[in-house]
């Protein structure tokens, strides 16, 4: 049996406004979005077997869902369905999602799991690794706790975790911060991916409000070495900390670039830079699958790193939430820039 990869999460709708040169036909266009079925879809184009986990009403378009993401190579048996709706979220043209965002999830299928509802035994039967978000903890209480229930059970099969920092401040609305949910989780997680300030912001780690007038990728990279430490000594199952860091000097130009600490070391990749950016939604993602694709095919940490930052960078200049990117495509990015 291969063992598979599996990303849980809420798979939404997203809308936005069209291209102004196809705008005046088409005002706006639908994506398939949503975290974790980007990070799947990376990692079934780069040919790792991945099953993804969700929850879709029992209708025609979770038929056509399932059957696109079928298409993309992604094994869809673990998806249950109930409720009543799919979730949708409105971003604007070339926006980021922590600024120009509408949610619409309230009531959405997923929104409304609970323990008990997944059969976990069935669903990691042929799983070797598992991956999830801060986005869907961030959803309501209930789902948190299907999120603890998730990670308890990969736990108990000694399957490796995985879970990205993914803050986003306008889901916590439920009476519950951040720090009170996510610990309990994330103490379950091999790998913890985010930047310093989201592991401030979820996990309670230390931040140095002043970073900014330091302003030096030295001095971005020693506090990315600073909160690794303080995340591993914190929860002793982590084994790897990912740190990301994009700068956007103006709207248009963009700084990028990351680091991995494994094994007790540091890890991090050139500088990558571009002018002009066509979508920032999903990059995190990519990094995220480019880390799995590297410790599921058991590279080493540099290539590891430097593989997830090409992959991110690379999914910037791509239109929509998903990459497109296949490992030739990333490789070579990663090549170029050296």
């Amino acid at each position: 049996m291969i063992s598979k990869v599996l990303c849980f999460g809420e798979l939404l709708l997203r809308v936005s406004p069209a291209p102004i040169e196809v705008s005046e036909k088409n005002p706006f266009l639908l994506y398939m979005g949503g975290a974790e079925a980007n990070t799947a879809t990376a990692l079934a184009g780069w040919n790792v077997p991945v099953k993804y986990c969700s929850v879709l009403p029992d209708n025609f378009m979770s038929e056509y869902i399932i059957d696109y993401l079928e298409y993309r190579g992604i094994y869809t048996s673990s998806i249950l369905l109930s409720g009543d709706r799919v979730g949708v979220y409105y971003l604007d043209r070339g926006a980021d999602l922590k600024s120009s965002v509408i949610y619409d999830r309230d009531r959405s299928s997923f929104s409304e799991l609970k323990r008990g509802m997944i059969d976990w035994d069935k669903v990691f039967r042929d799983v070797s690794w598992f991956n999830l978000t801060a986005i869907s903890p961030a959803l309501n209480a209930n789902v948190a706790d299907v999120c603890l229930e998730a990670l308890e059970a990969a736990s108990r099969k000694n399957i490796t975790t995985s879970i990205d920092l993914n803050y986003r401040s306008r889901l916590w609305k439920y009476g519950k911060e951040p720090i009170e949910v996510m610990p309990s989780l994330v103490q379950h997680c091999d790998l913890v991916m985010g930047n310093i300030w989201s592991a401030n912001s979820l996990l309670g780690t230390s931040v140095d409000e002043k970073i900014h007038e330091t302003g030096t990728r030295e001095a971005y990279l020693e506090h990315a070495r600073a909160t690794s430490l303080e995340i591993v000594d914190k929860f002793p199952r982590c084994k790897s900390v990912a740190n990301t860091f994009r700068f956007d000097s103006d709207s248009q130009n963009l700084l990028y670039y990351t680091s991995l600490f494994t094994g007790g070391e540091q890890y991090n990749s050139k500088e990558f830079r571009t002018t002009g950016v066509i979508d920032r939604s999903g990059s995190g993602d990519c990094f995220m699958a480019g880390l799995i694709y590297g410790f599921y095919n058991k590279h080493n940490p540099q290539d590891v790193v430097d593989y997830a930052t090409a992959a991110a960078f690379g999914k910037l200049q791509e239109q929509g939430d998903a990459t497109d990117q296949d490992v030739f495509t990333v490789t070579k990015l990663r090549s170029d820039n050296v």
